[in-house]
């Protein structure tokens, strides 16, 4: 099942999407929808009876309750940062302000001279949740959808914490869709790829396989320090081929075209813009 929140000429509505149709879903959104008692069978049985073409995507949860963010957690990318493998997943936050719909423009704050893109694969949390065990943890796992977590590197390493890097308004782009674990390889541990370019230029490939902390063990341990909510996202982390780590460095210029996609969920397709003010 996919799953997305469109933009109409009254506000948002969830819909479910099936191929070159879609059914409305009665609900403003994806993240009030997963706040619905039997939500996946209220979405597995509504009509797709409209046409797709000449939707606009919102973010796929406009409002989550939490933005968790997972660094470090592809070996690749940890190794081409200089560091070890960590024995815990290493956490920091963003706010709903920062994100903005699939085919969005991301803002280039005048503040920052260094923004550079990171690819991931983001969990939706379906269920509260609270101290899972791996099998709770599967199963508060509503699907998956594609984030890239743009990033002030010159705000982010100000300080040893990263939040002021991460969360700059209208930056993170994310959907198109959430794609339940049932239609993804793996299912709740999916094997995907992922994949970022620039102006048409790969700059990341990689797959979950190289994760550190798999998504089951990521909702497992989050879980453990609060209560997971529907609508919650889990930022998975990003694999090598950062624009920071190059030589020279790498980041986003207005006007640039930044492409995230995963296999099997979907594309984000955006335009690098200064922010006027």
């Amino acid at each position: 099942m996919r799953l997305a929140t469109i933009r109409t000429a009254t506000g948002t509505s969830a819909v479910r999407i099936d191929g070159d149709r879609y059914a409305d879903l009665g609900a403003a959104d994806v993240g009030e929808l997963l706040r619905t008692p039997d939500w996946r069978a209220a979405a597995e049985n509504a009509t797709a009876d409209r046409a797709v073409e000449g939707l606009t995507y919102a973010p796929v949860v406009p409002r989550p309750g939490k933005i968790l963010c997972v660094g470090l957690n592809y070996r690749n990318h940890i190794l081409e940062m200089g560091r070890e493998l960590p024995e815990y997943p290493t956490l920091f936050a963003k706010f709903p302000e920062a994100l903005v719909g699939a085919h969005d423009d991301v803002l280039l704050a005048p503040e920052s001279g260094a923004v550079d893109w990171e690819a991931e694969l983001a969990i939706v949390i379906g269920e509260r949740v609270r101290r899972a065990s791996a099998d709770e943890a599967e199963a508060a796992i509503a699907g998956f959808s594609v984030l890239n977590d743009v990033t002030m590197r010159d705000w982010q390493y100000r300080s040893p914490q990263w939040l002021q890097g991460k969360t700059f308004e209208a930056t993170t782009p994310f959907g198109p869709v959430l794609v339940t674990p049932d239609e993804l390889p793996g299912g709740t541990r999916p094997a995907l790829e992922l994949s970022c370019t620039v102006d048409g230029e790969p700059v990341q490939k990689a797959g979950t396989d190289d994760l550190v902390f798999d998504p089951v063990e990521l909702v497992r341990y989050t879980s453990t320090i609060l209560t997971l909510q529907p609508g919650d996202v889990i930022a998975t982390g990003t694999p090598g081929g950062v624009g920071h780590a190059r030589k020279p460095a790498r980041y986003l210029t207005d006007g640039a075209r930044l492409g995230t996609e995963i296999s099997g969920i979907g594309r984000l397709d955006n335009m690098a813009r200064a922010e006027r003010w």
